[in-house]
């Protein structure tokens, strides 16, 4: 892969018809005589559903349909929703309801379907629906879950805790016994709302004469969607096609079937009409997965250097009322705990338990933020303890460069190792420390305290298995006109994927990235997909392209020797044509050769040449590629307002070879401004009521351009030998460590005043409140 595309700065294909209004979105699909859907949902936390009345509704005009789960369920194999990452650890009736039936869980679960000529009678409709709770007590977080004499969360559970596991290696009580220091940290991560720009939305269509249906999908999962729904409706796959269009965003919360999803391929079949749902913003605070709350109790055990010895504790996972998706969000997170440092013992027991809120599934880094967050904050409290450097006491723990591959005991929830395939954590480092100018940093910081302003600096590491398996599907091919395209069941949902894979195709057919059409996430196009989700899509669908191309290439160039009358090795392929090296006028268009290729009546194709220009490849590694990332941040902290100001952002990332350096640089920006929102502003609050309390924008923060600083890319590429081309994945590892590097520098920052911080988000009003009840400033 040396050739001009791959690895270059090429702008993006997708972007001129999204930059010019053209694109096309689940809400811009209108269909001849399509009617809309809006969803009653529930107002209470915890209560019996005693009834329901739908009679006023269905009066009102312009009103088609009220359903309820009773309506439902006789057009359903089940009506619970099938488990995604199903796992025998688990136990039966865990996942959401297509609509409640007699219990609701929490706030914004769906309870009756409302089916109107315009979104704005179908609320109105909504509204008019009777409906009999019997409140019950809640559980409003994870702390209370496990309280004793808690309430139960769901009626049908015997208790709170859905699931325990523990992860354990080495001697961790030697460690402790041994170890000349031990030190605790409590942390609090709270939960996040995922927000793409596009929330989510169907339209569900269905054809009685050819028994088909078509969902059109802001999914990040279109062939997952297609299987789920045909065990849901008992329908023949090959009767649905479910389509990913423009997708504006995903982060994690798009990969997963919804009740309104389910529900809206089952009423489209009842009343016989296309039907449009478009998810309003109140409507994703309150029913759309999220993640977290997360409480960990931590020891750590070192050394009189600062040198692990052994980490021990206890999590506890706020799960929300359902499980639509397994426990790989805990699973992750207390997996990677070493992260990128040697730590010879290791113990934490887990548990998974069930709350009155919103569903928790993957937001972007899926654990792997909390899981860094922890260690770090363990090796600042050992930095602390023992009057060293905290930047040095991560340079002691490193894993070594000599020592890569490195395996840790640990194993993946698909139960292969944790391996560390290739990488350089301190070069990392020292990377981050070159850029941030660490060297005369202390000084600055001096000089900044003595005229009253207060600044610090925060570093932190981490680490994340990318390109997930069992496989994605690539299929490369030049058709009769000899256009070559590319389809995938990858999703591209704004991170570029249309644009890496015209890449990796352009180099090996001899074509520009302008004239590869891309098709991803279209269930009629591709027969089998996993979708985007885990940093995967590069490593796996890439990898298929890849091989795919280098397939057709192959062809083509048998083909071509055949026509010009030459040998393999003397062709080339450029600008579209395949051409005789060095000899200007012999040369045959792409157009030609699959013309041959493909063949023509009574006539015979090639002799060894297998029939078409095309090659269907489902990539599967056999282990995960693991990218790092070292964060260092320079800030302020305005003590008279709580306020953090950042002024130096530097990002080291090992991502291996890059397709494209500017997509990555992008992915990266994007992963760090998540982990900003993380750390300073997402606070997602439920009272003790487990009524939510964040449920708009103006509520709810997010960062927005003033609050994002210029970040400062370094890309380190240290090839994964897992993969043909030497790729990790990169979309969620800007994220990884930027709430724990964030953290430590506003403790840096407030030194003088002992801020002590064990939580985040770090808000305005918290950062006051412990820098009144510090010391006066040394």
């Amino acid at each position: 892969m040396t050739g001009t595309w791959f690895g270059s700065r090429v702008r993006r294909i997708e972007d001129p018809p999204l930059v010019t209004g053209r694109g096309r979105y689940v809400d811009d699909i209108h269909l001849p005589d399509m009617v809309h859907a809006a969803f009653l949902r529930s107002p209470h936390a915890h209560a019996r559903l005693i009834g329901i009345d739908t009679a006023t509704a269905k009066a009102m005009p312009g009103v088609h349909a009220v359903l309820t789960i009773a309506d439902l369920a006789p057009h359903l194999t089940e009506e619970r929703l099938p488990l995604g990452f199903r796992t025998r650890a688990l136990p039966d009736g865990i996942t959401p309801y297509v609509l409640a039936k007699d219990e609701v869980v929490y706030v914004g679960e769906p309870v009756a379907l409302v089916i109107a000529d315009s979104r704005y009678r179908a609320e109105d409709a909504a509204a008019a629906i009777a409906v009999d709770y019997e409140p019950l007590p809640a559980v409003p977080d994870c702390r209370a879950a496990v309280a004793p004499g808690a309430p139960r969360a769901r009626l049908a559970m015997k208790s709170n805790v859905l699931t325990e596991f523990n992860q354990e290696y080495g001697d961790v009580a030697g460690a402790f016994a041994k170890a000349a220091h031990v030190f605790a940290v409590k942390l609090n991560q709270h939960r996040g709302v995922a927000h793409p720009i596009e929330g989510r939305g169907v339209v569900a269509r269905y054809e009685a004469a050819d028994d088909r249906l078509t969902l059109w999908d802001s999914t990040q999962q279109s062939h997952e969607i297609r299987s789920f729904l045909g065990e849901l409706l008992n329908l023949d796959e090959n009767r649905i096609r479910v389509v990913a269009p423009d997708v504006g965003g995903g982060f994690g919360c798009k990969f997963i079937l919804y009740a309104e999803e389910a529900a809206l391929a089952t009423a489209t079949r009842m009343i016989g009409r296309p039907i449009k749902w478009i998810e309003d913003r109140r409507e994703h605070f309150l029913a759309a997965i999220q993640e977290r709350d997360q409480v960990w109790e931590m020891e750590v055990a070192a050394d009189p250097d600062g040198r692990l010895l052994g980490a021990r504790g206890r999590m506890i996972h706020d799960q929300g009322a359902y499980t639509p998706q397994g426990i790989n969000l805990p699973y992750n997170a207390s997996t990677v705990v070493p992260s990128v440092y040697v730590l010879p013992a290791y113990r934490l027991h887990v548990q998974v338990v069930e709350t009155n809120r919103v569903p928790v599934a993957p937001v972007r880094g899926a654990g792997y933020p909390e899981g860094c967050f922890a260690m770090e904050r363990m090796l600042d409290a050992v930095a602390d303890g023992l009057g060293l450097d905290r930047i040095e006491v991560r340079r002691r723990n490193l894993v070594p460069a000599e020592r890569m591959p490195y395996r840790t005991p640990l194993l993946t929830r698909a139960k292969t190792p944790v391996e560390y395939d290739s990488g350089d954590f301190p070069l990392c480092q020292n990377k981050a420390l070159d850029g941030i100018d660490f060297a005369s940093f202390r000084a600055r910081q001096e000089s900044a305290r003595k005229a009253g302003r207060y600044i610090g600096l925060g570093l932190a590491h981490g680490i994340k298995g990318t390109g997930r398996g069992p496989y994605e599907s690539g299929t490369v091919r030049i058709g009769r006109s000899g256009k070559v395209s590319v389809y995938t069941g990858a999703l591209a949902m704004g991170q570029g994927l249309k644009t890496i894979l015209a890449q990796i195709t352009a180099d090996q057919l001899g074509v520009a990235v302008d004239d590869i059409e891309v098709v991803a996430g279209d269930t009629a196009t591709i027969p089998l997909g996993l979708g985007g989700f885990a940093s995967r899509q590069t490593v796996t669908a890439g990898s298929s392209v890849h091989i795919a191309a280098g397939e057709v290439r192959a062809k083509v160039l048998k083909v071509a020797a055949n026509l010009l009358e030459a040998a393999e090795s003397d062709l080339e392929l450029r600008d579209g044509e395949v051409r005789v090296k060095g000899v200007a006028d012999m040369s045959v268009s792409l157009r030609d050769v699959a013309l041959v290729a493909t063949g023509m009546p009574g006539y015979s194709i090639p002799k060894g040449v297998e029939a078409g220009l095309e090659s269907n490849q489902n990539f599967a590694p056999e282990s995960l590629a693991y990218s790092n990332g070292c964060h260092a941040v320079e800030l302020e902290v305005d003590v008279e307002t709580g306020q953090v100001h950042f002024v130096n952002y530097v990002l080291v990332s090992d991502s291996g070879r890059l397709v494209n350096p500017m997509t990555a640089d992008g992915q990266l920006h994007g992963g760090a401004a998540h982990g900003i929102g993380n750390a300073l502003f997402e606070w997602m609050g439920y009272d003790q009521g487990a009524q939510p309390l964040t449920t708009t924008l103006a509520e709810y923060l997010m960062p927005t351009a003033p609050e994002i600083p210029r970040f400062t890319v370094i890309h380190h590429e240290s090839p994964s030998p897992l993969n043909p081309l030497g790729v990790k994945g990169i979309g969620e590892c800007g994220t990884l460590p930027a709430a724990a590097a964030i953290v430590s520098a506003i403790e840096d920052a407030l030194r003088p005043f002992g801020v002590r911080l064990g939580e985040y988000p770090v808000r305005p009003h918290r950062l006051l409140e412990l820098i009144r009840r510090g010391t006066n400033p040394q």
